[in-house]
């Protein structure tokens, strides 16, 4: 403080160093610390220099003074019998305990560490009581945390674990305390009595707890953070000790760094919750979410009440309706296979043309023999299809085997050796043309249809919340359920499945408009069919954590799914025609009353020019455990 001075006065400098100083000593009769700034004026204090004053470097000085070694610095190059001092000075004395008390609980809000809450709570309480200056009070810290925004048991039992015993789990059922909780939080009034042993206990049920174990003076105070109720807090003395409404009052300058520090509980419960989800489940769909939150709470609460449980209860949807449709790509297998016996048939034609040309330069039985095989290999591909073997064995033929012994043909005879770089170059550039082609317009088609139904689901949602899944194969399927279970709070009628069902036959149709409009953009034209799957009854899903996605339960429900299985192929019955063709959906069911919702739509697209006016009614082929099916075939007209 002197050298500031100094330095003001005969270097115009003015030190960051700061003038007051804090100091701390124990109340011997509270055990508490009381702090006080001590501000000393020098405005009646004249110093002269004895002599001529060295040069500073500041630069120096400004980095003694971020080491906060400025003092030992200025006294080695300036010392103070250098200067005269005269005159009075004036020091302030001021308790600062509240700032202090106040400025610690920022603090270790702002520097949350890997501490337990226990250790961070004491010290906070240990700071409100200096703030009241009494260390016979008592505080409590009770944050509401919220799942679906309804208020559940938190695990902050900062202070003496009264509020949690008045308002946890050991006295009050979820429900109860759901119900308590919602009924303050629509009227957080503050509560303060000097004597709770004198309040009318039929008037604050809530009073008997802190009656019982010995609670004399109580206040009880709502924190809010930005406008929102985020928990309470308690201030509470055993008997016989009380307090007045006066050291009530001492609290209120703490209470926006108690809201903030309840808020950042709030916050690490939160994410605890989503860290649970994320590692227990997958990325789950907002329609389902709730019901994560709840199992993942549910998980959280038994796992502190008992570390030795690992599993979370069992998430299941009973009695929803299945949807189901597959978008596919008109013989995508056949065409993957003609477009690699293509190209197999393109390499292995321009290697017999190199060893035909090499077989004018060198005659060798080892030429001869790579002659045979490659002429071998190309028969094989013109004439049949190949297996997954054969496939193997000519792409090994053609990249390793071939190639190894071109390379040996060309440092034999150099006049072949430019012919056969120029082949080795061209192909590796060529390689997988017809497949690669292929591939782009696969991919092509089915980001387009993904796109589409990703950018369907948000409308689709807006009727009533259902869970939609896609599943890329040689083309996109989706199964969506839909019903009461997904969404309790909403009222659920056949209205919505309704609603549902129509979206399917106009989504299909739609998605084969598309298709065909891309055929021109097309690498390799494909076609694309469209399916749908009527099922008139429920069924119960369940999330299987070791697959992390839903699936059907029980016999009947798993029969649904082997259904879905073998319908994509199927044929009309007495017939070698596939069900599923090109511009065209087809719609599969058992019985006539499954198809009774989508006939009115079927007619409804026609009207509108969606679809033709005929409309195939078909008996289709056995299935292994399936008889009886039947369809409705229609064809999506040109837009």
């Amino acid at each position: 403080m002197v050298y500031s001075y100094i330095l003001k006065k005969f270097y115009n400098y003015h030190s960051p160093l700061k003038h007051e100083q804090y100091n701390a000593y124990q109340n011997e009769e509270t055990g508490l610390f009381q702090y006080y700034t001590v501000h000393i004026n020098t405005d009646f204090i004249e110093a002269t220099a004895k002599g001529p004053l060295p040069e500073l470097n500041f630069g120096k000085l400004h980095a003694h003074i971020a080491q906060n070694t400025s003092s030992q610095y200025l006294a080695d190059i300036l010392p103070l019998d250098l200067f005269q001092f005269r005159g009075i000075s004036v020091s302030t004395i001021q308790d600062v305990t509240a700032e202090k008390a106040i400025d610690n609980i920022t603090k270790i809000r702002l520097n949350r560490t890997a501490e337990t809450d226990d250790v961070v709570y004491k010290n906070v309480i240990q700071s409100l009581k200096t703030l009241v200056c009494s260390s016979k009070i008592e505080f409590d810290l009770f944050p509401f945390v919220r799942v679906n925004n309804k208020m559940v048991y938190g695990f902050g039992r900062g202070g003496t674990g009264i509020l949690y015993k008045t308002w946890g789990d050991q006295s009050l059922s979820p429900e109860s305390f759901q119900r308590q909780a919602d009924h303050y939080a629509a009227n957080p009034n503050s509560f303060f009595s000097p004597d709770v042993a004198k309040e009318s206990i039929r008037e604050y049920s809530f009073l008997q707890t802190f009656v019982n174990d010995g609670v004399r003076s109580l206040a009880l105070i709502p924190v809010f953070h930005n406008s929102v109720l985020v928990g309470v807090l308690a201030m509470h003395t055993w008997a016989p000790d009380t307090f007045d409404e006066k050291t009530f009052a001492k609290l209120e300058p703490a209470i926006p760094a108690i809201a903030q520090l309840m808020q950042i509980y709030i916050d690490e419960f939160n994410l605890e919750i989503e860290k649970i989800i994320k590692d227990k489940f997958t990325s789950i769909q907002p329609a389902v979410q709730w019901k994560f939150n709840e199992i993942a709470w549910d998980y959280l609460y038994r796992r502190k009440k008992d570390a030795s449980i690992t599993e979370t209860a069992p998430i299941r949807f009973a009695n929803v309706y299945p949807l189901y449709g597959a978008v596919d790509i008109r013989n995508s297998t056949i065409e993957r296979n003609l477009a690699i016996q293509a190209d197999l048939e393109h390499q292995l034609t321009q290697l017999l043309r190199l060893f035909t040309e090499a077989q004018a330069v060198q005659r060798s039985s080892l030429l001869d023999g790579m002659v045979f095989t490659c002429k071998t290999w190309l028969q094989k591909v013109a004439g049949e299809q190949l297996t997954t073997t054969e496939e193997g064995d000519i792409t090994y033929y053609l990249q390793a085997e071939s190639v190894e012994y071109l390379q040996h043909l060309s440092r034999q005879e150099p006049k072949l050796k430019e012919r056969i770089e120029s082949y080795i170059k061209t192909i590796a550039e060529v390689t997988d043309s017809n497949k690669h082609a292929l591939d782009q317009s696969m991919t092509l088609l089915n980001n387009t249809i993904n796109n589409y139904l990703e950018s369907e689901q948000e409308q689709l949602q807006k009727g009533y919340p259902c869970y939609f899944e896609k599943f890329r194969t040689d083309g996109m399927e989706y199964d969506i359920y839909i019903g009461q279970s997904i969404a309790p709070e909403l009222p659920f009628s056949h209205f919505h499945l309704k609603s549902i069902r129509l979206w399917q036959l106009t989504s299909m149709a739609a998605i084969a408009r598309i298709t065909r409009s891309m055929l021109p953009s097309m690498p390799k034209p494909l076609r694309t069919t469209q399916l749908i799957f009527l099922h008139n009854n429920t069924i119960d899903i369940s999330f299987r954590t070791d697959e992390r996605k839903f699936d059907v339960e029980a016999a009947y429900n798993i029969r649904y799914e082997m259904i879905k299985k073998r319908i994509d192929k199927v044929h009309i019955l007495d017939t070698e025609e596939r069900l599923t063709q090109p511009d065209k959906i087809a719609l599969i069911y058992f019985n006539d009353k499954d198809v009774e919702d989508y006939l009115p739509y079927i007619h409804y697209l026609q009207e509108e020019k969606v679809l033709d006016t005929e409309i195939e009614e078909l008996k289709l082929e056995d299935l292994q455990g399936l008889t009886g099916l039947k369809a409705l075939r229609v064809t999506v007209l040109p837009q």
